[in-house]
């Protein structure tokens, strides 16, 4: 049986209004014409990504084929994604060529309360052989995450001249560092680290790396917060001799966090106030790109850092903002965006041993049993639960908005014009790989039914397919991805359809 919310959307896709709602709920309607000409950027068809701590390799049988349940869903999110390795432990990693190859040494570091502790493990041939297999079973590609931090440049192109061998065109690039605008705080002088002093830092790894990979291309500067290092950086470019090859500037983002944090919560995420933080982020990292010939991508972020908030980063608000989140940014000519997720342990290493998420559950008095219902980490787009695993709401608007890849986005200000209706909903248009026009919208307002008029012009028809993202509620710890298709909903051009509150629609003339 259909709920009140599958029903709103999907049976409203007619050229007669829906139902109207009981007295006393708000509903707003609306009017909206799709451009027929799609003269905004491309979203390149792997744009959906997932990142992983580097230290995830130290089980070789994760990235495996042999780990079947995990590969179902890295197809199920995308046939064509990105695998980012990375996050805080990739700076204590050392490539381990042979299985009785030595650790070396380690140069002293600053244990610092919510940084990483040193502990130090080695990444083998068979993990990086079994990736590579991996990657295949999945038709994912990989940014492979190189050390910074306590590596030397020798160690570096060893590694990189392994990982590239084996990976192929299944590597992109490679990273070098992982959030180095933080090393101030535990790994590097504070008094003298500065984006300046990175990029020498950086240059020396690069050009060893380069030396011994010819064709081998970067990411950069993969920084935590500090998006004006990308201006510095781009900046400084024309100085540098002979520059190794860097097609993309790469940033991360969380909205918030620590879990403690009472600020982290689902209105304030949803908030339009949020996404135009987002905007102004885009702004910077894109002229700075623009200055390299160069585009962006966010190569790490999620809801809240260090590993989420439970409430707020496991529940279906979640997939409302990552389908806004990607779809702001695919506005913005990005490349694409990595969600950061794992397993529990590897997230809490990366974080100083724990996850803030279960105290504040320990706190709010939920058993052992309960909280072990939740994904750990609590953001995570895939959840490891014992032996399975599975799609997390977060990955639900990631997969809704990644429908968009390979399309041409139309450019609109349709989620201006929403706004100024007085409901918070953003909406998005695109021309599809197959000359098909796709609009979403995403309605994420908690007490706000939406009612819109589409109007893809006179010469327009045929039939419409419909996906709804939706759950019980914005709070649910579930989230859905209805289709149908109706063959009598465009008249003269037009179809007239209602989003509910806490819900999205996506629309493809067909």
């Amino acid at each position: 049986m259909l709920t009140r919310r599958e029903f709103l959307v999907t049976a409203a896709c007619t050229v007669a209004a829906a139902p109207l709602h009981a007295q006393g709920q708000s509903k707003v309607r609306i009017a909206l014409t799709i451009p027929s000409e799609a003269t905004g950027p491309h979203m390149p068809v792997d744009f959906v990504g997932l990142s992983y701590e580097v230290q995830q390799l130290t089980d070789p049988a994760f990235f495996s084929v042999q780990n079947s349940g995990l590969i179902r869903e890295f197809r199920a999110l995308s046939s064509t994604g990105v695998l980012r390795l990375g996050g805080n432990t990739s700076e204590f990693a050392f490539w381990k060529p042979k299985p009785d190859s030595p650790e070396p040494e380690h140069p002293p570091v600053r244990e610092v309360i919510g940084e990483p502790k040193a502990r130090y493990y080695g990444v083998t041939v068979e993990a990086v052989r079994n990736l590579a297999e991996f990657l295949l079973a999945t038709g994912w590609t990989c940014i492979y995450g190189i050390g910074m931090g306590t590596n030397t440049p020798a160690r570096a192109a060893e590694e990189a001249v392994s990982v590239s061998e084996t990976l192929g065109t299944r590597l992109q690039y490679f990273q070098i560092g992982n959030e180095a605008d933080l090393f101030d705080r535990h790994l590097r002088d504070p008094k003298t680290w500065s984006a300046k002093t990175y990029l020498e830092e950086w240059l020396t790894l690069a050009r060893a790396i380069a030396a011994r990979v010819p064709a081998a291309k970067f990411g950069m500067p993969d920084v935590a917060s500090y998006v004006s290092w990308l201006t510095e950086i781009a900046d400084q470019w024309p100085s540098v001799q002979s520059p190794p090859r860097v097609p993309t500037l790469t940033h991360h983002y969380y909205f918030g966090g620590p879990a403690t944090n009472p600020e982290v919560n689902i209105p304030n995420l949803l908030k339009p106030a949020t996404m135009q933080k987002v905007q102004d982020t885009a702004n910077i990292a894109a002229a700075a790109a623009s200055k390299i010939a160069a585009r962006v991508r966010m190569t790490e972020g999620n809801t809240c850092y260090r590993g989420g908030k439970p409430g707020v980063s496991d529940v279906f608000a979640a997939a409302l903002w990552s389908a806004d989140y990607s779809l702001l940014l695919a506005s913005n000519d990005y490349l694409g965006v990595n969600l950061h997720g794992g397993t529990g342990k590897s997230v809490a290493n990366s974080v100083g041993g724990s996850l803030p998420g279960d105290a504040l559950l320990e706190a709010n008095g939920e058993t052992p049993q309960q909280i072990a219902a939740h994904p750990h980490p609590f953001y995570t787009p895939i959840a490891t639960f014992g032996s399975d695993y599975t799609l997390e709401p977060v990955a639900y608007g990631l997969k809704f908005a990644g429908s968009f890849s390979g399309g041409t986005l139309l450019k609109t200000e349709f989620s201006a014009k929403l706004q100024a209706a007085g409901v918070n909903a953003t909406a998005y248009a695109a021309k599809l790989p197959t000359g098909q026009t796709s609009v979403i919208i995403l309605n994420k307002d908690a007490g706000t039914d939406l009612e819109v008029e589409l109007d893809f012009g006179r010469d327009v028809s045929g039939a419409v397919e419909t996906e709804i993202l939706h759950a019980p509620a914005l709070d649910s710890r579930e989230a859905h991805i209805t289709t149908s298709t109706k063959t009598d909903s465009l008249q003269h051009g037009k179809c007239s359809v209602i989003i509910s509150r806490a819900a999205g629609l996506r629309l493809t003339v067909i």
